[in-house]
């Protein structure tokens, strides 16, 4: 290895995935300087397939940071969804119950990619594939990231250090557990999920409660479908041929509601573990999370990626204020105003996920509740209003008064 080099910049940010580079790229308008450190390859972070469903209030981080253009000409407005349940489907009607706000389809994958051009237009250093990254000194005011790139040891020293890098990143790792309290579920059981370039069941989201188990019907375009089902934690990938997919998917939802099912081969297929964690304090000195380092929620209530979006979005105006105002209210805010939002997404994912899956150890008394309730809330404009309020996104002052 040669000899190694230092750095200087203000905010080193760990993690390159949409976290990350909206950060970097928030900052960078703001004339705030962020260098990038990410332990994969470009091509890897671009080619995960993770989130779908935007919030207005990452469609508007999107359109501050630049890169909305694509967005609004390919995205999918969505202002309801359907739930199935026994038999019976109803439609939420998002815009409605919610005055007027609405949902977007438009895949992690497209916006890890134009925040990826927008970067790379612009000419920011970004350390792809680093090695052995080391995260040192965050409490104090000289903070530096230490890694391996391209044979060299590099030595970024930094004003600030954005942990972005996810749940198995270092940033979180390096913190001594006793300044940390987590919180954590595991559920029992996953979701089998299918990318097919076929036409999408319905055009806008389907979720059903059935007796078989969940099923979730969605799209990333309107050529291109996103299809889950729950399946057993030990199932694994070689027990689902598609031609097995397709059998039960139509097992569950029945039929009639598969009269226009279009099938084809998938082009991915995954099993992805379901669990709620949260990680309090969210900031460590001069070491901040954001995103998946600093909680998880399961993804029936697609709140995973919106959620990231909101601490960015706390993050950049706490620094920005700190640069340019040379106030540190946001940042001593940070964590409170961040685990406020947070809570409330987990509470409202735990919740819809409880409600709309089958659980091992549920017993007949279990099922019939949660149909019980399934009957309420697809009969009571309270019930819809408050599922519709929390989908769609609280707003980001929702719960900061006694901030």
């Amino acid at each position: 290895m040669s000899a190694s080099r230092t750095i200087r910049t203000q905010v080193a940010i760990v993690g390159a995935g949409p976290a990350g580079l909206l950060l970097g790229q928030l900052l960078h308008r703001a004339g705030i300087d962020a260098v990038l450190i990410e332990r994969q390859s470009a091509d890897y972070v671009l080619g995960r397939i993770r989130a779908g469903v935007l919030e207005q209030v990452t469609m508007d981080l999107l359109d501050e940071a630049g890169v909305g253009q694509r967005m609004h000409a390919e995205g999918l407005v969505h202002s309801g969804f359907d739930m199935v349940c026994e038999g019976l489907r109803k439609r939420v009607e998002l815009s409605e119950l919610t005055g007027g706000k609405t949902v977007m389809v438009y895949g992690q994958t497209e916006v890890t990619r134009d925040l990826m051009d927008a970067r790379q237009g612009a000419g920011l250093a970004t350390y792809y594939e680093a090695q052995a990254v080391q995260i040192q000194d965050f409490d104090t005011k000289q903070p530096r990231v230490c890694f391996e790139h391209a044979g060299q040891r590099i030595a970024l020293v930094c004003d600030f250090i954005a942990g972005c890098d996810g749940f198995h990143g270092v940033c979180r790792a390096s913190v001594p557990p006793d300044a940390m309290q987590t919180f954590e579920k595991v559920y029992p059981f996953g979701w089998l999920g299918i990318l097919s370039d076929t036409k999408p069941l319905h055009h806008e989201l389907i979720y059903a409660s059935t007796a078989r188990g969940f099923v979730l019907c969605s799209q990333r375009s309107s050529t291109r479908s996103r299809y889950y089902l729950q399946v057993p934690l030990t199932d694994t990938l070689d027990q689902w041929s598609d031609q097995a997919f397709w059998d039960e998917l139509r097992l569950r939802l029945g039929s009639q509601q598969c009269a226009s099912l279009v099938t084809g081969p998938s082009i991915e297929k995954s099993i992805a573990p379901l669990r709620s964690f949260v990680a309090e304090p969210m900031r460590f000195g001069r070491l901040f999370l954001a995103g998946d380092a600093a909680h998880i929620v399961p993804p029936t209530g697609a709140k995973g990626l919106n959620l990231a979006a909101s601490d960015v979005k706390y993050l950049s105006q706490a620094l920005r204020d700190f640069y340019l105002e040379r106030s540190s209210a946001g940042i001593d805010h940070y964590s409170d105003r961040c685990l406020r939002r947070v809570w409330r997404a987990e509470r409202f994912s735990w919740w819809f996920t409880t409600l709309m899956h089958r659980f091992p150890a549920d017993g007949d008394i279990d099922n019939k509740l949660k149909q019980a309730e399934l009957d309420y809330l697809l009969h009571s404009e309270a019930g819809l209003r408050s599922l519709a309020e929390n989908y769609v996104g609280l707003p980001l002052n929702f719960a900061e008064a006694d901030v």
